[in-house]
């Protein structure tokens, strides 16, 4: 075959394998590499605008202001109940010989006749007279419901008022007490006196004094009892008092009444 025939096909030849390749590329797809790619955290469905609804703003209830009226009410039942109940406690047996907040002490006055007495091994008689008087109050105190309750009712509308919103876990009682103590023992001594008489405090304090009095060089006395019974036993009722006036501002809700929860809830 003469060489430009030959160089001819080899050319013919070279340029039909290049077509061939060339089509093969474009009809064989490419391998593309798969990047692994991390798990994404699927995000928490959003709810529809139009179901999602503003959370409610809590509202502090605004308290109507007390009127006299309503203080002067809510007072008195306070008052009235803590009257009814220090009258139970008081009344009731040991209810000042077992409580040692109201117990009621030898007299001061004549406190000598007492240590006087036990020096001459007749602590006996000293003992049995503290019991006698205790008892005589808690006698006493089953009948003073209706003087206590009267000197409540005689509070006025502006006491009422400020009492009623005080702080003070006793404010009513102190100012009851206050008002009315001096009425109180006046009025409640004949009470006293009769209790003492009836316990034989009365007898026993008389034959202390009579023996003291009976030793060489000493002081003559003559002390009073009636008077400092009466005044211890007013005392300690007002001393209950207060302290269930403290249970009811405490817990208003607690006692029953609307009124006084009313009055002295917070």
């Amino acid at each position: 075959m003469p060489p430009l025939r030959t160089l001819a096909l080899g050319l013919t030849l070279t340029l039909a394998s290049a077509q061939l390749a060339a089509a093969q590329s474009k009809t064989t797809p490419k391998k593309t590499t798969t990047v692994s790619k991390k798990p994404t955290t699927a995000k928490k469905a959003t709810p529809n605008a139009s179901a999602a609804k503003p959370a409610a703003t809590p509202t502090t209830p605004v308290k109507v202001p007390l009127t006299a009226d309503e203080a002067s009410s809510g007072l008195r039942e306070a008052l009235s109940q803590g009257v009814t109940r220090a009258v139970a406690q008081g009344s009731a047996p040991d209810g000042f010989t077992a409580n040692a907040d109201i117990r009621i002490p030898f007299p001061p006055e004549a406190e000598i006749v007492a240590l006087t007495l036990r020096k001459l091994k007749a602590g006996a008689l000293v003992d049995n007279f503290e019991v006698a008087l205790n008892r005589a109050a808690e006698t006493a105190s089953a009948q003073a419901k209706p003087i206590f309750l009267n000197a409540v009712q005689n509070l006025t509308l502006q006491d009422a008022l400020t009492l009623a919103t005080s702080r003070e876990s006793d404010a009513a009682t102190t100012l009851l007490y206050e008002k009315t103590a001096a009425d109180l023992r006046t009025a409640f001594q004949p009470t006293v006196q009769q209790s003492l008489d009836q316990t034989g405090a009365t007898r026993l304090y008389a034959e202390m004094v009579a023996r003291y009095n009976k030793i060489p060089l000493v002081t003559k006395l003559s002390p009073q009892l009636a008077p400092y019974a009466t005044e211890k036993t007013v005392d300690g009722l007002f001393a209950l008092i207060a302290a269930e006036e403290g249970r009811i501002r405490q817990n208003p809700a607690g006692q029953g009444s609307a009124l006084l929860k009313r009055v002295f809830g917070k």
